[in-house]
């Protein structure tokens, strides 16, 4: 965890750059004797991409894999086998194999410090937001998983593998916050919030609360499961306090260590398999 963000690097997508389509001859106009001895397959159009290179260029295999499982039939294009030799997939087509969605860009995680006063959101029209921040992090289609206000900090997690999206948005992804309260917290309110809140005809859990190390008893750490951080405002709200900072310590198996606030990286291989731990 020793690269700095404006040194990360992602996959960049693959783009088949071929020349328009021509299109069919129409009217009375004939073709020459060696253009009609040529056959026409959905495939032949000079748009879009090879398949084997869109499965590739997903992260599965290479291309010569790829040929091999597109000849056995383990693909599957707007719900059809696609068995034929450089078939191309044309935009807004959808792609399956061995019976699930793929894309063809590979699967990118990016982590990023978030500073305070960035909006974190994909809108152009809410002033300096996270993506602005890692715009030049990686050409995939990354969005924000979870979400951070606009003036908490900490570790925020973007990604376009929407298989991880899915699976975690259902479950939810362990986060401590280091928070700041107006005033210090009770014993008394540390505890009920310990045992879980009712707010709302609503049950709220958490996975630990308790007073940080060596500091006022206005600053308390946080351990919990949501997606997002306004949770964080009711919990406090409830029982009357203010929020005066929310900083987001560790995301899952992720900490904030060599990475500067305002900063991001590419998340290693390794470190993305420790998701799947959890």
């Amino acid at each position: 965890m020793n690269k700095q963000g404006n040194k990360g690097k992602g996959k960049l997508a693959g783009k088949d750059k071929g020349k328009p389509g021509q299109g069919r001859f129409a009217g009375k106009n004939s073709p020459s004797k060696k253009q009609s001895s040529k056959k026409k397959t959905a495939s032949d159009t000079s748009t879009g991409i090879r398949l084997n290179k869109y499965i590739a260029n997903s992260g599965i295999c290479s291309r010569r894999e790829a040929d091999m499982y597109i000849a056995t039939g383990q693909v599957v294009v707007n719900g059809k086998v696609i068995n034929e030799m450089g078939f191309k997939v044309q935009p807004g087509d959808e792609v399956k194999f061995d019976g699930r969605k793929i894309s063809p860009e590979p699967n990118t995680f990016v982590l990023l410090n978030k500073p305070k006063g960035v909006a974190t959101t994909t809108s152009e029209s809410k002033g300096l937001t996270v993506m602005d921040i890692i715009s030049s992090a990686t050409n995939a289609k990354v969005k924000p998983f979870g979400r951070l206000g606009r003036n908490a900090t900490g570790l925020l997690l973007f990604t376009n593998d929407d298989v991880f999206r899915q699976k975690f948005s259902k479950k939810g992804i362990v986060r401590l916050f280091h928070i700041e309260l107006n005033k210090n917290l009770k014993a008394a309110d540390l505890q009920k919030i310990s045992e879980g809140l009712k707010i709302d005809g609503k049950e709220v859990q958490v996975e630990e609360v308790s007073y940080v190390n060596n500091a006022p008893k206005r600053e308390v750490g946080l351990k919990i499961k949501h997606t997002g951080n306004s949770i964080i405002r009711t919990i406090f709200d409830h029982l009357g306090y203010d929020v005066v900072k929310v900083d987001c310590v560790t995301l899952g198996p992720l900490t904030k260590k060599d990475l500067p606030r305002g900063r991001y990286r590419i998340l290693t291989d390794q470190e993305i398999s420790l998701f799947s731990m959890l």
